[in-house]
């Protein structure tokens, strides 16, 4: 996708994103790349730097590892996540554990060990990927919300509390995104994936649900000094589509 953006805004930089291996993950690593910087992508296989984020001792040693690797951390994306399905009631205390120590408790220990690095270095960005959902709460996924709220929460929290650092702090919210993820849901409901799609695209204002790239490229311009005074912004990526 030609989003017009022609200049080097990330030369120099040195970049850890989470989640790289799914659809946004690697929309995001492919930006930060064409645009000069040196990036390290964590996801639990086939990355640069392979490891499963329930295992806390992970989390707080990522940033650490990033910073060896790359010779200092400047901007981080709180990228993975999962999407816990059903209701209250069909949910179990394995899919509230997983969903929360992935969703909620690694990004709040790879921010706590980044912080520290980033404010050595006299400043960085912080880029969490949140929701719409955790924003305005839709249906039947109460786990799913809760968590993407309080990492909305924890984004609006530190954007605060660092900024006098030099850290900023800011978080996209999407709504549907067009990747495996969205689809595997489909497959589970026993659904064609194609055809939900296009159910889908026909419900957004803007005619069509977004792609990783469009999340991606949000994501750069909150880690970019074009968003210089932008700290704790939750930044609503929807296609106009409010959550319902």
């Amino acid at each position: 996708m030609d989003t017009g953006v022609n200049q080097m805004r990330f030369d120099g930089k040195r970049v850890l994103v989470t989640g790289a291996g799914g659809g946004i993950g690697q929309a995001i690593l492919a930006r930060f790349r064409a645009e000069g910087a040196a990036v390290l992508g964590s996801d639990r296989r086939d990355s640069d730097l392979d490891g499963d984020l329930t295992d806390q001792t992970f989390c707080d040693s990522l940033p650490r590892l990033a910073m060896e690797r790359l010779g200092g951390l400047d901007v981080l994306c709180n990228n993975a996540g999962i999407i816990t399905r059903g209701k209250i009631t069909e949910t179990t205390d394995d899919d509230f554990a997983r969903t929360m120590a992935i969703n909620v408790e690694a990004p709040f220990r790879i921010c706590r060990a980044a912080i520290p690095i980033m404010d050595a270095q006299g400043g960085g960005a912080i880029v969490n990927t949140a929701s719409c959902w955790g924003v305005h709460p839709g249906p039947d996924h109460p786990l799913y919300v809760m968590s993407k709220a309080a990492v909305a929460s924890l984004t609006q929290c530190l954007g605060r509390d660092h900024a006098h650092q030099g850290i900023r702090v800011n978080a996209v919210c999407p709504n549907e995104v067009n990747t495996p993820m969205i689809r595997t849901g489909f497959a589970i409901r026993g659904l064609n994936a194609d055809a939900g799609i296009e159910e889908l695209n026909a419900s957004v204002p803007i005619g069509r649900v977004a792609e990783p790239e469009d999340i991606a490229d949000v994501v750069a311009f909150l880690a970019s000094d074009q968003a210089r005074y932008m700290c704790g912004a939750l930044v609503e990526v929807n296609g106009g589509k409010p959550v319902g």
